[in-house]
């Protein structure tokens, strides 16, 4: 024969109760951090690392046509000072 003393069980109650509330603030608090870094990152705009290697490669194109005009100019301006 087992005696149930009502203050514990009643303690036992409060505590399930209280664990079952803190796991839903916990998920609850989860779910939250995450559409707040959803909605800080999805207004920033990344470009894949494909586009960033086109550009970059653009980029070294055009430095290299600069120079060659440079040179080209150069070359112009010197004909004409003869």
């Amino acid at each position: 024969m087992q005696s149930e003393n009502p203050l514990i069980a009643d303690f036992v109650k409060l505590m399930n109760s209280a664990a079952g509330t803190l796991a839903g603030v916990g998920r609850e608090a989860g779910e939250t951090a995450r559409e707040k870094v959803r909605e800080v990152f999805g207004g920033l705009d990344f470009v894949s690392r494909e586009e960033f290697d086109a550009v970059k490669d653009m980029a070294a194109a055009a430095r290299e046509e600069v120079e060659a005009l440079k040179a080209r100019l150069a070359a112009l301006e010197g004909a004409k000072a003869d």
